[in-house]
């Protein structure tokens, strides 16, 4: 009986800590969401800088009972091109998830970024694992107003911009496009990102802003004007404390006012600060929107398994 009991107690001490590393380094799925035009889940979560700081950010964590660290998550597994009969108006934003619901709150001072109507524009989708999959860029309608909750009537039937399997360089996929040249003010770019690897669909909010009466014609800013895009929020001058901003992108660009006179000058606009592509990854979940431990895969599954038999089976002979 001494013999099976020390037995019993040596398997378990080895299984123990085996199994336990078998299931904390289980694989991360598929995960995204936009940071440059910077995405709300990106903005208000601590990968978001100062911006977390803005009050449309805290009214949203409060809102959520808990911050956004999982901002490469909002995933709704299943939906297949069902995205107007799944997700329900004003819940777009957090993909009908009660985990994001905060990110649906109607309001017109979320961290937004700079965009020129008519000019070429390019979304840097920030990325932790390379997966195929098909991108819709949706633009709302002239009109909108971003105090009311936004709903698909809000947005055109087809997207401004798509993008099939396009390839992860620098952590971040890129979907280029040229921005509809009737839009003015505060606008929100929808973004849906369909896996044709698993059976995710990822959607995001992004609040931009077009100058009042800046385009139309959708040419190039003149050369004597300043071409920048920034973000409009407060922490827009602010970069990560553990993240550097990877540069800004040259597209999609706004034109600064030029003086009548030779003599004044026009300040420059500050530099734009952008979250990194390159974000860290913030979930590991199993694939499918909710929250599960991660997959034991590989040969650390196989062998906790045959820890786990050897457990079983020496406890079955003490008996």
């Amino acid at each position: 009986m001494t013999a099976h009991r020390t037995a019993t107690a040596a398997a378990v001490a080895v299984a123990t800590p085996l199994l336990l590393m078998t299931w904390a380094v289980g694989p991360a799925q598929a995960h995204g969401a936009p940071t440059d035009p910077v995405s709300r889940v990106v903005a208000c979560s601590p990968e978001g800088g100062s911006r977390i700081q803005s009050a449309a950010c805290k009214a949203a964590i409060a809102a959520n009972g808990a911050p956004f660290t999982a901002w490469d998550n909002l995933r709704v597994a299943g939906v297949n091109g069902r995205d107007r009969q799944v997700i329900p108006d004003g819940q777009l934003c957090s993909g009908g998830l009660s985990a994001y619901k905060g990110l649906d709150l109607a309001r017109a001072d979320w961290p937004s970024t700079r965009l020129t109507p008519g000019a070429p524009f390019t979304l840097a989708y920030s990325s932790t694992i390379p997966h195929t999959g098909i991108f819709k860029l949706f633009l709302t309608k002239p009109g909108y107003d971003p105090a009311k909750p936004l709903k698909w009537s809000d947005l055109p039937e087809k997207p401004f911009a798509t993008a099939t399997d396009p390839a992860l360089v620098n952590g971040a996929y890129r979907v280029k496009g040229t921005l509809p040249s009737d839009r003015t003010g505060r606008q929100m770019l929808f973004t849906i990102w369909q896996n044709t690897s698993t059976a995710d669909t990822y959607y995001s909010c992004s609040d931009v802003v077009f100058p009042a009466g800046g385009g139309g014609t959708g040419a190039a800013a003149p050369a004597n004007t300043a071409a920048a895009r920034q973000t409009s929020s407060p922490s827009s001058s602010t970069p990560s404390p553990s993240k550097t901003a990877q540069g800004t992108q040259s597209e999609g660009t706004q034109e600064a006012t030029t003086s009548p006179s030779p003599a004044r000058k026009t300040t420059p606009p500050p530099p734009q600060v952008t979250a990194p592509d390159n974000l860290a990854p913030a979930a590991d979940s199993s694939s499918g929107g909710g929250s599960s431990l991660p997959l034991v895969a590989g040969a650390g599954g196989a062998a906790a398994f045959l820890l786990t038999a050897g457990v079983a089976i020496t406890l079955r002979r003490r008996r």
